[in-house]
């Protein structure tokens, strides 16, 4: 599934990709708010300079982060409008895994229940 972008299409299937890294959630999270250029996001984490520049790569090619140059820098911020469909989907797959989760756990409730008067 596609989904336009102000700069570009958003496949899904990357965007999931991307987010499947535990570093890259932790730089889209450092540039959900404010801007931020590779360098100040390697001073306020724990990943290096050339790691963060390779995460930024894979989530801008995923659509979820845009590039802006002022000069010889790059700034970071992620795309909030291409992850809304993104959010969509997260959400329908917890929201039916709780369902699921509060099934089993009435379920396991009533079979103790029944276990105790027997």
């Amino acid at each position: 599934m596609q989904v336009r972008t102000r700069t570009s299409p958003v496949v899904l299937e990357d965007a999931m990709d991307a987010i499947a890294s535990p570093r890259r959630r932790q730089i889209l999270r450092l540039v959900w708010d404010a801007e931020r250029s590779a360098g100040e996001i390697a001073a306020v984490s724990d990943v290096s300079w050339p790691a963060v520049s390779q995460n930024l790569g894979v989530l801008k090619r995923s659509g979820l982060v845009t590039e802006r140059r002022a000069g010889t820098r790059r700034y970071y911020r992620a795309d909030r409008l291409a992850l809304g469909p993104l959010e969509v989907i997260l959400r329908e797959m917890w929201v039916r895994d709780v369902g699921r989760l509060k099934e089993l756990a009435e379920r396991e409730a009533r079979s103790r229940r029944r276990r105790r008067h027997d």
